[in-house]
């Protein structure tokens, strides 16, 4: 789930939240292009996997709803890239995929994070997805009923993760993408991802946070890398300079056991994103901690 670029009263690096004010914006791009990278990778192999979804949202997002059009966030992001013809093949994949939702041409809905993989996903792959808010729950449960090898819990991540990990699949991609309304949520990150490492070695895992005050960032980023967990690559992406004093300037992905092709497809895909999505713009793209 995506967060607001408003700060919260409980201080500076926490955020106010609901993503369908937020959907689409340049937060979710990044988020969304790292999953696809994987998800691609993943559907080479004959062999199923599983996805699992820690926070996972309503699942879909209407974009011409008052929600949406309150903020028009999406329009600094896939806003900005619906008509776009990329020479990036994930990044093509990627508007492709949220092309499949509006046939008629006009953008009118954006997929969350669990919507993206049931789109790239066959039938034979598992997808699993817990979500705690009571009116997204019940939007993101319909999306699945007639979906086999789909697990959607009402209950919390963590308690997800115990309850869903490790899956039948040894290989997958766990999304990791919580709100962080609260100061107790980043140190809930930390924690979380080492349960879920020890439950599920194998798999993949994409943890998104957002960038407002870099101190604040460089700490957390520090507490994941102290959980001794190897192979972590960091994908950040900033349409703002961090001293532009707007809130969230910008968005990372922190990816444990990256497929060896996602480093090198990410700066191709930034190298032309970046500056579509903003003249300002800067990423970055590095191994973190080595395997």
């Amino acid at each position: 789930m995506l967060a607001a670029f408003k700060f919260a009263a409980t201080g500076p690096f926490m955020l106010s939240y609901r993503h369908s004010f937020h959907a689409g914006n340049h937060a979710d791009v990044i988020k969304h292009l790292v999953q696809v990278a994987i998800l691609d990778y993943l559907l080479q192999k004959d062999k199923p996997f599983c996805y699992h979804d820690s926070h996972a949202g309503a699942g879909l997002y209407s974009l011409l709803g008052e929600q949406a059009q309150k903020t028009s966030e999406y329009q600094t992001g896939i806003g900005k890239l619906w008509q776009y013809q990329a020479q990036s093949p994930v990044l093509q994949h990627y508007i492709e995929l949220v092309k499949q939702l509006n046939p008629d041409g006009e953008l009118a809905f954006y997929p969350g994070s669990p919507k993206i993989a049931a789109l790239m996903l066959r039938a034979t792959d598992s997808i699993q997805a817990s979500e705690l808010h009571p009116s997204d729950y019940p939007i993101l449960a319909s999306q699945f009923v007639r979906r086999r090898h789909s697990r959607i819990e009402n209950m919390d991540a963590w308690a997800g993760f115990k309850a869903m990990l490790p899956p039948l699949h040894k290989r997958g991609l766990v999304l990791i993408d919580p709100p962080y309304e609260l100061k107790t949520e980043y140190q809930d990150v930390v924690h979380g991802l080492s349960l879920a490492y020890s439950r599920f070695p194998q798999a993949t895992y994409a943890i998104w946070y957002p960038v407002i005050e870099r101190a604040a960032v460089e700490a957390f980023i520090s507490a994941l890398v102290g959980t001794g967990i190897k192979d972590m690559l960091r994908i950040e992406y900033c349409p703002l300079p961090d001293s532009s004093g707007f809130g969230m300037t910008g968005s990372g992905m922190l990816v444990v056991n990256p497929p060896y092709t996602l480093a090198d497809t990410m700066r191709t895909a930034l190298t032309e994103l970046s500056p579509l999505l903003s003249p300002q713009g800067d990423f970055s793209v590095h191994q973190l901690v080595a395997e």
